[in-house]
C-alpha cells in the first residue's frame, strides 16, 4: 500500500477540485444552465427517453424535474482510499436509468424510497457534509440526475463546496453526460457490471450496456487519468473501477479485467468484490442460475487475474 500511494501522490495542499477553476470562469454556471434546459427532451442516459422532464414528464428512470434523494451521511463503507477516517459524504439517489434484477438496493433503485430535493437543497447537503468532516462527495447512482448535480455543484461550489466529487455509477451513462461533467468530477468510480449483451440483457434489462460501458470508462479515465493519491492514501482524481464477481461467471469477468488493463490503463485501480447475494428479484422460479453466492474459488481466481493483469487492487482492499 505504502509504495502505491508513493508512487501515485497528488499532495493536499497542491490539490483543488475540478470545478473550482469552472466556478471562477463562469463555466460552471453556463454548465448548469445548459444541463437544466436538456430536461425539456430529455437524453442524458443511453435510453434517450426524449420524455419533458421540466415539465414531471417521466421516462425509464421514473424522475421528474426534481432528483429523489433516500439519505445523505458519512459513509464508512466504502473503500479505503475514499473513507478514510471520517467518512466518504454518500448522497444515495432514488431510482435509476438500469434496472438489474438483482439490485442490493431495490427499495431506493427500484421503488424508489426517498424525497423529492431542489438544486439548493441538494446543494445544502453537499455543503452539510463537508462541514462534517467527510473527505469528498459521493453521488451514488447519479447517471439520471446529472443536470441536478451540477446545478447543485455550482450552487455548493459559490458557497464554499471544495471537497471533491465522486461519480458512483453504474457506468451506463451517454456521453452527452460525461460530457456535460468533465471538469466537474474529480473522480469517476463506475461499476463495470456485466460484459455479455445477452447477459446485460437478462440481468439488467440493457443488452447495450456493455458497449455503453465500455465507451464511458475509456471517457472517464480521458478526463482524470489514472487514479492518485494523497500523502494519507485518500483518493483526489482519478478512475477507480469496481466490479462484482457474480456466480457461474455471468458477468463475464476475466473478459472486462482484460478489458480494463488494454483498453484503458494497466495502472487502473479495480476493487473486485465479493458482497453478491440473491436479492431483488432473484429467485429460485425465475433466475435459478444466480440464487446462490459466487464461491470463494471463483472470488479469488478473478483477483488473481487482475493481479496477474497488473490490475492495482491495493487502493481498495
Amino acid at each position: 500500500m505504502r509504495e502505491g500511494v508513493n508512487r501515485f501522490t497528488l499532495l493536499s495542499k497542491d490539490f483543488e477540485p475540478a470545478y473550482v477553476s469552472l466556478l471562477h470562469s463562469g463555466e460552471l454556471k453556463r454548465r448548469a444552465e445548459q444541463a437544466l434546459a436538456g430536461l425539456e427532451s430529455c437524453t442524458f442516459c443511453p435510453r434517450c427517453c426524449g420524455v419533458n422532464r421540466m415539465a414531471g414528464e417521466t421516462g425509464v428512470c421514473k424522475t421528474g424535474l426534481l432528483p429523489r434523494v433516500s439519505n445523505h451521511f458519512a459513509h464508512l463503507g466504502e473503500e479505503n482510499c475514499l473513507r478514510g477516517r471520517r467518512g466518504s459524504g454518500a448522497i444515495f439517489f432514488a431510482f435509476c436509468n438500469l434496472g438489474c434484477i438483482f439490485c442490493q438496493n431495490y427499495e431506493i433503485s427500484h421503488l424508489g424510497e426517498g424525497v423529492e430535493v431542489t438544486p439548493e437543497q441538494l446543494a445544502l447537503f453537499m455543503l452539510e457534509l463537508q462541514l462534517s468532516g467527510c473527505h469528498n462527495i459521493n453521488v451514488v447512482t447519479p447517471s439520471h440526475v446529472v443536470p441536478q448535480i451540477i446545478a447543485a455543484v455550482s450552487i455548493a461550489a459559490e458557497n464554499g463546496l471544495h471537497l471533491p466529487i465522486v461519480y458512483n455509477t453504474s457506468a451506463y451513462d451517454s456521453m452527452c453526460s460525461l460530457q456535460l461533467l468533465d471538469g466537474i468530477i474529480d473522480i469517476y468510480m463506475p461499476d463495470f457490471k456485466m460484459w455479455n449483451p445477452d447477459q446485460a440483457l437478462r440481468y439488467l434489462t440493457a443488452s447495450d450496456y456493455p458497449e455503453v460501458a465500455c465507451q464511458a470508462i475509456i471517457e472517464m479515465h480521458r478526463q482524470v487519468g489514472d487514479l492518485k493519491l494523497d500523502e494519507h492514501g485518500l483518493a483526489k482524481r482519478g478512475l477507480l473501477v469496481r466490479h462484482l464477481v457474480m456466480p457461474g461467471g455471468v458477468a463475464g469477468s476475466e473478459a472486462i479485467l482484460h478489458f480494463l488493463a488494454e483498453k484503458v490503463s494497466p495502472h487502473t485501480y479495480v476493487n473486485v468484490m465479493f458482497q453478491y447475494h440473491p436479492a431483488g428479484e432473484v429467485s429460485c422460479e425465475n433466475f435459478p442460475e444466480i440464487n446462490c453466492r459466487p464461491s470463494r474459488a471463483e472470488y479469488l481466481k478473478i483477483v488473481q487475474i487482475a493481479c496477474n493483469l497488473g490490475l492495482r487492487l491495493d487502493a481498495c482492499r
